[in-house]
């Protein structure tokens, strides 16, 4: 055995071996969270299954399932990009974990990617497993699956910024209490579950500009009739992706 076999050689690991560590473990942390597990896979899954299977709200014509899946895919991209990545990270905030890694040979903006990679990781089997269910209950989705993964992609980018956003500056309390009832409003009037068009004609044109209802109406225009690039939801949810994500650079702080 040669001299210097054993000599510890110190010094950080490759910045892609770093960032694929750390989104490795956010991921299994996002997915061992029971809270994250509700808002992420049983909310969605059940409002799904629910009301395609029972006729609470008219959705028009043909089945019901056509109509909710794509809103109930925005949803899940919602859950996890916004409410999800809101909560988690402001009580690393709280907790003084963000801090730590700040400290560490990681960089910010690496951490900031990692925290991504998980969410578009969890969002992925989200996907997966809803498509199976509505296609279990029926669903015939049509269109360009291309189209589909952008309007995804700047969804999540959209409501990544927004949720890093608030937990980035409010309190670790504040951002659960915000990100719970962001939520629950986004749900109901977000075109997700409802109609947009069953909302009186002055509120619709404000619902529409929201991250939700772009999302929810750019992925139904595709899947359900079958529509090219929806270039105005498609401009909405950039739009908001470039406003949460340069507030949420700006605006975050560590500690």
């Amino acid at each position: 055995m040669s001299a210097g076999t054993y000599t510890p050689r110190p010094g950080a690991a490759p910045l892609g071996r770093m960032i694929a560590a750390q989104a490795a473990l956010e991921t299994r942390m996002l997915l061992r969270n029971g809270e994250q597990l509700l808002l992420t896979v049983i909310i969605p899954t059940l409002l799904l299954v629910l009301f395609s299977a029972v006729d609470i709200v008219d959705t028009g014509a043909g089945e019901s399932v056509d109509f909710l899946a794509p809103g109930i895919l925005a949803l899940a991209v919602m859950s996890t990009a916004f409410t999800g990545q809101a909560i988690a990270t402001g009580f690393e905030r709280r907790y003084g974990v963000l801090k730590r890694l700040a400290a560490s040979p990681l960089p910010r903006w690496a951490l900031m990617t990692a925290k991504t990679l998980a969410v578009l990781v969890t969002e992925v089997l989200q996907v997966v497993l809803l498509t199976v269910i509505a296609f279990a209950l029926g669903w015939s989705p049509h269109g360009n699956p291309v189209t589909v993964l952008l309007l995804l992609v700047l969804g999540t980018a959209a409501f990544s910024g927004l949720g890093l956003l608030m937990a980035g500056t409010l309190k670790a309390e504040a951002t659960l209490a915000a990100a719970n009832l962001v939520f629950l409003l986004l749900l109901v009037g977000g075109g997700v579950i409802v109609p947009l068009d069953k909302f009186p004609d002055a509120v619709q044109s404000v619902l529409g500009l929201l991250p939700i209802a772009a999302l929810s109406d750019g992925l139904r225009d595709v899947l359900q009739h079958g529509a090219a690039m929806p270039w105005g939801d498609l401009g909405v949810l950039a739009a908001w992706a470039v406003l949460g994500l340069g507030a949420a650079a700006r605006f975050f702080r560590w500690e």
